[in-house]
């Protein structure tokens, strides 16, 4: 049967979706144990119950006489559950982007309405978006980091929810600790929607006051959070330490090293990196392997260096989007990771530098490319006059 969804908390049972397809009596007895009494399945999508149609607990489900079953044929167009290439997931994630984007508006609205924000409200939006990372994570995080300056404090937390979700599963964390990372990452900005846009937005510098006000943002979240109630530790932690550093530089607590908690760690670097790639008022996105560059220098303070390099695992050294130069001379952006190595990526080459000029699209995989041809640096698509560098990778 298709399991469509689960009566009771989602922390509460021990899976990272709460829709998939029931493939063995494991499954059942997993859920049974973890106090689930009731569930839907979807008919259309997998087995139904003999008629008359009739409600089965999973106390009746696990019983000695198994519930007589017939068959239903699913539907074309189902949902992939394993892995898929980038292109076969990019309008599903452009369809999360926007969905996910309304969700943490309204989050936000209640926010600074004075209603009560709670977690659990958002598991729907965490599993479709973990579902996603599932099928092919440079889809959603790549077309994430193309969100606008308006968009940024919106997206930045789906973005983000996104990229702890890879990173859970480099670091090799359980399934419901992937699954509270994720909501981890959603939730981490909260704090914002209780700082004046107009400081949020400002084009300039800040002033020493308003610097201020926005580092009271993960205090602010963290009180919100606590009011909920349901808020659990992982959630705590993400949203009020996100910007400690490892060498104890960082606020609100300037904690260091061990004393701050794995997801927290986690938290800092997948909120830097969206940060820095991403456009905002007072500056333009940098590059994404230039940005993994850069972060990789500041290991020593700032991050966590095995959370870092777990992180580098999960979207590639030369991340998708990324402007590279070959060794043949030409300029190619990176349109998706190889299982081979993470500076063998796939590669779409449409440009020379020894002639200037524009050349046919050609994918490379670099994990196979005979003669020689490799990466031999990163390149800027502003030194090229190349516009809209998305168009080759995002389509």
């Amino acid at each position: 049967m298709y399991l469509e969804g689960m009566r009771g908390s989602w922390m509460q049972h021990p899976f990272l979706r709460s829709k998939f397809v029931i493939k063995n009596p494991n499954d059942i007895r997993l859920i049974a144990e973890s106090g689930i009494t009731e569930v839907f399945i979807d008919t259309a999508h997998g087995l139904d119950v003999a008629p008359p149609p009739a409600v089965v607990t999973v106390a009746q489900a696990t019983a000695a006489e198994p519930a007589t079953v017939v068959v239903a044929a699913p539907p074309a167009a189902a949902t992939p559950a394993g892995p898929v290439p980038i292109g076969e997931e990019m309008q599903r994630a452009r369809n999360l982007m926007s969905e996910g984007k309304r969700a943490v508006v309204s989050m936000f609205q209640e926010a600074r309405m004075g209603k009560s924000v709670s977690p659990e409200a958002a598991s729907g939006l965490v599993e479709e978006i973990s579902s996603s990372v599932s099928r092919n994570p440079a889809a959603l995080i790549s077309l994430a980091r193309l969100k606008t300056a308006d968009d940024y404090t919106y997206m930045h937390s789906v973005a983000v929810c996104a990229m702890m979700v890879a990173l859970s599963r480099a670091l090799n964390l359980d399934e419901r600790q992937t699954r509270e990372a994720g909501m981890a990452g959603l939730m981490h900005d909260l704090g914002k929607a209780m700082i004046p846009a107009a400081i949020l937005n400002k084009p300039g510098k800040l002033t020493d006051e308003e610097f201020a006000i926005v580092k009271s943002h993960p205090g602010r979240g963290h009180e919100l959070l606590v009011e909920s109630g349901s808020a659990s530790t992982g959630v705590l932690e993400v949203c009020l330490h996100h910007h400690e550093k490892m060498d104890g530089s960082g606020y609100p607590h300037r904690q260091k090293g061990e004393e701050i908690s794995l997801f927290a760690r986690m938290g800092a670097v997948c909120d830097v990196y969206d940060a820095i790639t991403s456009n905002r008022p007072y500056k333009a996105g940098w590059e994404p392997a230039e940005s993994i560059k850069k972060m990789s220098a500041w290991c020593n303070g700032h991050f966590d260096e095995t959370v870092f390099h777990a992180f580098v695992k999960s979207i590639g050294i030369y991340p998708v989007g990324s402007l590279v130069r070959l060794a043949s001379g030409r300029l190619g952006v990176v349109t998706e990771q190889t299982a081979k190595s993470l500076v063998m990526p796939m590669v779409k080459v449409f440009f020379s530098t020894k002639s200037g000029v524009h050349l046919r699209p050609e994918m490379l995989d670099l994990s196979r490319a005979a003669g020689g041809e490799k990466i031999v640096g990163i390149e800027s698509p502003k030194k090229w006059g190349i516009k809209n560098l998305e168009n080759y990778w995002a389509e």
